[in-house]
């Protein structure tokens, strides 16, 4: 039996019915914790929740920085897509609360940690990886694997045998779910179940329509060194900062709205809907800054490993050693990738207006049909040839 837990705490139905569950079932201390990733307004109320369920330790940290620098950034240093279109906006901040958690466990010694992740989905995988990777020894507990409960209404009557506020939009079963941190927010279940049936428009929290967003342009610039941004239209601004500035441009034109069934880590399929405003402008503007300062094998190896990248973030192995692994080799590539990418918006669209780089690549004599350059063109009979063998080879 555990002396001691700390809880990843939302404040919302599921984990405050967590807590009251851990608290009856165990007899012990509860620890909450609730990173601040940049959910926004849904913090506010968190305190005040825990110490009504009388937790005693109550821990709320602002972690957007660190996010943003330390996971986010790193991540799109790979220009990481999951199963071609998913930004894992999700994915990426669990080691994050996964890791702060153990060391929150450690300062008020607890040997336990908890989370409210369902059995069915990627989460559970993603906060216990990140749990046994910074702490082999800790007990974890997840009590969607555990208790008796079956539904949501199941935790409304418990909520409300032990006097649990249940937000009047959760009473019955809520419409679909929501998670959301500075890169994306995603909404899945429910309504959404049914990939055929088209998401209705209060679905979407982040993003305006197409419909509703202006019909004239923005253009704007953002700057790269080694491989991240670092200011937007010549304003130097902290990594965190940067993310919201892009979320605020793209929330206003539209940008980063997708509708997706993905494949979980367990092994069924999900449908998902996703916007990540700001993280599809920089996905755009750091291939754009890419394609004039890597040479061609660094560029097409990224993209060679960037699938198996995307895959360890995905299922939850970010402290692996094959992820830092690759994680290495694609910052090495990322030295010479500086310069300013300027870019449009305009109706959900990210349009590349222009790239520059004091390492650019590009060499307008070799390209230019104007000039001669080193380039002699009768070389190309050769090489063609030589590569015409095997083709030759098989055509009997």
């Amino acid at each position: 039996m555990p002396k001691k837990i700390v809880l990843a705490y939302s404040g919302g139905l599921d984990t405050s019915v967590i807590l009251k569950w851990l608290q009856n079932k165990y007899d012990c201390p509860v620890v909450t914790f609730t990173a601040d990733i940049g959910q926004g307004d849904e913090l506010s109320p968190i305190e005040a929740k825990a110490k009504n369920l009388g937790v005693k330790e109550i821990f709320i940290e602002n972690l957007q920085e660190e996010f943003v620098r330390d996971y986010v950034f790193p991540m799109f240093r790979a220009n990481t897509l999951y199963e071609g279109t998913y930004l894992l906006g999700t994915a990426i901040a669990r080691p994050l609360i996964a890791k702060r958690q153990i060391e929150i466990a450690k300062i008020v010694d607890a040997d336990a940690v908890a989370h409210g992740a369902t059995g069915k989905g990627n989460d559970q995988v993603r906060f216990e990886l990140g749990y046994y990777a910074n702490n082999p020894k800790i007990e974890v507990i997840s009590p969607w694997r555990d208790w008796g409960f079956e539904s949501r209404n199941d935790l409304i009557d418990y909520a409300e045998k032990n006097q649990i506020t249940v937000p009047k939009d959760k009473m019955g079963e809520p419409p679909f779910s929501t998670d959301s941190n500075l890169l994306h927010t995603s909404s899945e279940g429910k309504l959404l179940e049914d990939p055929w049936i088209e998401p209705p428009e209060h679905v979407f929290s982040r993003t305006n329509s197409i419909e509703n967003s202006p019909n004239k342009p923005e253009i704007f610039t953002i700057e790269f060194q080694n491989g991240d941004p670092v200011s937007v239209n010549q304003k130097n601004l902290k990594p965190h900062e940067i993310l919201a500035k892009l979320n605020s441009i793209g929330e206003n034109h539209g940008v980063g709205r997708i509708d997706i069934v993905e494949n979980r880590f367990v092994g069924m399929k999900s449908r998902g809907v996703y916007e990540t405003p700001g993280g599809t402008i920089l996905l755009h503007a750091r291939r754009a800054i890419e394609s004039i300062t890597l040479d061609i094998g660094e560029a097409h190896l990224k993209d060679e490993i960037m699938p198996k990248y995307a895959h360890s973030i995905y299922n939850g192995f970010w402290f692996s050693t094959e992820r830092l692994a690759m994680q290495k080799l694609i910052d090495s590539t990322q030295n010479n990738v500086n310069g300013e990418v300027k870019i449009k918006i305009i109706k959900g669209n990210v349009i590349i207006l222009g790239r520059k780089s004091k390492n650019s690549l590009y060499d307008n004599s070799l390209v230019s049909f104007d000039e001669v350059g080193d380039y002699n063109q009768k070389d190309a009979e050769g090489f063609i040839k030589i590569n015409s063998i095997r083709l030759k080879k098989n055509n009997h």
